[in-house]
């Protein structure tokens, strides 16, 4: 497995206006790792994820991804080198069909890579299979959540970022979407998620990141996180 990270955030400042979000960010992950973004609601948790998606341009620092240096570029043209972003509201097409949605998302990923057809998208959501011709804006939260993560799969992305993939959804639905997401990552994929909900990502992440009013202030495997009390009672208490 190469040492390369697929994804270096560094040093990055973003801006609102006239108005600082972001102070110096910087994060890397590396293949196969999934890592929890952690922090308070108001953080910049999900800046950085814009930031990281082109959406958010940042004022200063860098953004690479596997050693090409994307900061700056348009959002699809991130998107084609490898990145699938899967958003707070997650923008399903809400007048087509659940299949409709997934057909429209697919592409191969930047090497031709087509890793995530149709077929095993079906096997890996098992939930979407009967509601393949439902119209997606019929769905309730937990299943438009699943269809968002599975439509970004279907780009075959290198890295996926999931942004508070937990809020707003009952706690069963929640337990299902980390159930999918141990599952992703039993696959290789790589994955960034952001998310307030600390105990959501720990049987999730094999790394956390924390981040509070626009700085990182700690970065460490999970199970370190888990030992830190500080770190938790300071940054993620509620």
């Amino acid at each position: 497995m190469s040492t390369q990270p697929v994804i270096e955030v560094d040093n990055l400042d973003v801006y609102y206006g006239t108005s600082q979000i972001l102070f110096g960010v910087g994060l890397s992950v590396q293949p196969g790792e999934t890592m929890a973004l952690l922090g308070r609601n108001g953080a910049g948790k999900s800046t950085t994820m814009k930031a990281i998606a082109g959406l958010a341009p940042a004022r200063r620092g860098r953004v690479v991804l596997r050693g090409r240096v994307v900061s700056g570029l348009k959002p699809y043209h991130i998107a084609r080198a490898g990145l699938g972003f899967v958003p707070e509201d997650r923008q399903i097409f809400p007048d087509h069909s659940v299949e409709d949605n997934l057909v429209i998302g697919h592409k191969k990923g930047p090497d031709g890579q087509d890793d995530w057809p149709i077929k095993r998208i079906y096997e890996v959501f098992p939930l979407l299979l009967p509601l393949r011709d439902r119209i997606a804006g019929r769905l309730s939260g937990g299943e438009q959540q699943m269809l968002a993560i599975a439509r970004t799969l279907m780009g075959n992305p290198v890295l996926l970022l999931l942004d508070e993939p937990s809020e707003g959804l009952a706690p069963i639905i929640v337990q299902r979407i980390g159930e999918l997401l141990r599952q992703l990552r039993a696959t290789g994929a790589t994955v960034l998620i952001a998310e307030q909900n600390m105990h959501f990502c720990l049987g999730i992440a094999s790394q956390a990141t924390v981040i509070d009013k626009g700085q990182i202030v700690y970065s460490a495997s999970i199970e370190d996180l888990k030992a830190n009390e500080n770190i938790r009672q300071r940054y993620l208490a509620l």
